[in-house]
């Protein structure tokens, strides 16, 4: 499973000097990138001629300086290793050895204005982002004080309505209903499907659009996910958390997530509790663990006595 290459010409507005005949179904399988300074200068020992092939204004000036039928043989001996696609930064001349052999081994040519290692970086960063482990998860995704809360739970136990009490406290909206979720460099990225992007349903109401309502600054592009509260009907039998000195944690994509497990019924403020539990959760990243505290101080009276 691969990134389609005119996906990614398309997005990172790369210019087409050729397109080979199976330009459409060419995949990108890693984000690694080859500078074939090497192989230009002929030791194709280990050459991986699935990479994308990057010509940066080094191997260009060198292979300017070469006779022309010095450059047409030393390009030809890249072109003819069936290779994806090669990549000229700078805007630099396509040499016209390279537009023939493109045409005559069906490879494909794209250019950029921009320098080596932007293009380096913008290609590792879309090709990673393509590539990167995916799931949905049904849910809200909210920023909390800077925190990204993935609110879960059965369907009509109230989570869009929490969420919506919550953004009107000051959270930004992520996803409703439906979250996106990227393990990206083991940080898990949620974002929204596009086409409900800052939509919630509100039973009895219907529809919202939360940017045109509450305005840009309460809504994000994307977070990383780094509390998750599931929502639950209240279970008289059921030993819930009452101290916190234990995290519980849900597991996702391979990632464990701290996770809190919050009982609602008539005449609990779910909203705020979830507030609370991200205060505490942000206390806890910094150092500080208030049922630690307590448990310490105590221990502490106990010893005096």
């Amino acid at each position: 499973m691969g990134v389609k290459l005119k996906y990614l010409v398309e997005e990172l507005n790369f210019e087409i000097i050729h397109k080979s005949t199976d330009y459409n179904e060419i995949e990108i399988k890693s984000s690694d990138i080859n500078r074939p300074g090497l192989q230009l200068c002929g030791y194709y020992a280990k050459f991986v001629k699935d990479r994308i092939q990057l010509i940066g204004t080094q191997e260009w000036h060198y292979i300017n300086s070469l006779k022309d039928e010095d450059k047409f043989s030393t390009l030809e001996k890249l072109f003819k290793y069936n290779i994806p696609v090669v990549v000229f930064s700078r805007n630099n001349m396509i040499f016209p050895q390279a537009k023939f052999l493109a045409e005559k081994y069906n490879v494909t040519v794209i250019r950029s204005s921009d320098t080596t290692s932007k293009i380096f970086s913008k290609i590792i960063s879309f090709v990673d982002v393509a590539l990167a482990p995916t799931t949905r998860m049904h849910g809200v995704l909210l920023d909390i004080y800077g925190i990204g809360v993935l609110i879960t739970g059965r369907s009509g136990i109230g989570k869009s309505e929490t969420a919506l009490d919550l953004i009107s406290n000051g959270a930004r909206l992520i996803s409703d209903d439906s979250v996106i979720i990227k393990n990206i460099d083991k940080k898990l990225i949620g974002k929204s499907p596009d086409i409900t992007k800052y939509f919630m349903e509100i039973r009895g109401v219907g529809i919202i659009d939360i940017q045109k309502m509450f305005g840009i600054g309460f809504v994000m592009e994307e977070k990383a996910i780094e509390v998750v509260v599931n929502l639950e009907d209240w279970d008289e039998s059921k030993e819930y958390e009452r101290l916190g000195l234990d995290n519980n944690y849900e597991n996702i994509l391979g990632i464990n997530v701290v996770k809190f497990d919050i009982p609602v019924k008539p005449g609990r403020h779910t909203a705020l509790i979830i507030e609370v539990a991200t205060k505490n959760y942000k206390q806890k990243e910094l150092g500080y663990n208030p049922a630690t505290a307590l448990n310490e101080r105590m221990l502490k009276k106990l010893k005096n006595k």
